[in-house]
């Protein structure tokens, strides 16, 4: 039989951060930075944990080169051959400890991901990513390549419940991505009817991955800094842009100038787009679970960077927590109402309100 749960499961845009008394005098003296030290490889990594997602479209070199030098982090999209991730490599060394190696599940997959790791023996982290990571077939490919590197730091996903959280660390995974439908070019809550809102899902997935030592990134659905800092606060250790990145000179996508007006392409990487580019189409016995679109061209990312950090600055100062990692004992969330939602959708950017 059918079974419905009644308990209410929220989005980024359903609730808001309570302020709450701080003695922090100034934004500068909020601590950015964390170190964590991950349960199976053993490793430590210090940096900011924003991360720029896996897509061609975002997780590109260029980006990575950017956003390292705010100590953030890149998962590089999973079609570079392994003589651009060599080149890469030999010229910016400096930067391997800031970037992921991406995967799929194929046999191929696995051949390509042994031979970067063996040319790049500094390069740690290792990206797992499928678009539903229930199925036993992932489970299995985690172990493997847990078993092949138990040294390096795996992330896995995607998923958004707490058994599974505990099944992929348990099975080898060290970070597990969180989130199925909330991207803004996915499109597998409307093509599928799956999914589950981001933010129960960051704070049930935390709570079963924290129990186990383990650590999860909230993956998709942040449309503003204020979204990062919600995921945050409600427990993930890492936040993953998809959108929020694109259309700038770092990403990939094609730049066409339309009306006077310059855009760049943006898409899912289960969009039609990218299965034509990369498999030759989408197979008669799936459909497409991304979309296509163009953005407008943002120029460089430093600055959209600068203002996600200076986003999540400004509400660890607003709620009293002098460092990242003390954001989700200091958040307590306010729910809004959908007519609240609807006031701050329609209020310009910068408003002040």
């Amino acid at each position: 039989m059918p079974r419905i749960d009644n308990d209410i499961k929220l989005d980024f845009k359903d609730v808001l951060l309570r302020p709450k008394r701080s003695t922090l005098k100034t934004r500068s003296e909020v601590e950015l930075e964390r170190s964590i030290t991950f349960r199976n490889s053993g490793r430590t990594w210090t940096g900011v944990p924003v991360i720029a997602a896996n897509m061609d479209t975002v997780g590109t070199f260029e980006m990575a080169e950017a956003l390292a030098k705010h100590r953030a982090f890149t998962t590089v999209h999973k079609h570079y051959t392994v003589e651009e991730w060599l080149q890469f490599g030999t010229v910016h060394p400096e930067l391997l400890d800031y970037v992921a190696v991406s995967s799929g599940i194929s046999d191929q997959d696995f051949a390509k991901l042994q031979e970067i790791l063996h040319k790049l023996p500094q390069l740690s982290f290792i990206c797992l990513d499928v678009a539903n990571g229930y199925s036993e077939v992932f489970v299995d490919y985690v172990r493997k390549v847990r078993e092949r590197f138990p040294t390096h730091t795996i992330f896995a996903g995607n998923v958004v419940t707490g058994e599974m959280i505990e099944e992929l660390i348990l099975s080898g995974a060290d970070v597990i991505k969180v989130g199925i439908g909330p991207g803004s070019v996915c499109t597998t809550r409307k093509k599928a009817g799956v999914g589950y809102p981001q933010l129960s899902a960051v704070i049930e997935c935390a709570d079963a991955a924290h129990g186990l030592k383990g650590h999860i990134i909230s993956d998709g659905g942040c449309t503003c800094p204020g979204d990062i800092a919600k995921a945050f606060g409600g427990g993930a250790d890492f936040v993953m842009m998809g959108g929020m990145l694109a259309g700038h000179d770092q990403s990939g996508g094609q730049l066409v100038e339309r009306g006077g007006k310059k855009y760049k392409q943006f898409y899912g990487m289960s969009s039609a787009t990218a299965m034509k580019k990369y498999v030759g189409g989408v197979a008669e016995y799936r459909a497409s679970e991304g979309k296509s679109v163009e953005i407008p061209y943002r120029g460089d990312v430093e600055g959209t960077l600068l203002d996600i950090l200076g986003g999540l600055r400004s509400a660890c100062t607003y709620t009293g927590a002098a460092k990242l990692k003390e954001l989700p004992k200091r958040t307590t969330f306010i729910r809004v109402t959908q007519q609240t939602n609807e006031v701050f959708a329609g209020l310009p950017q910068g408003s002040g309100v």
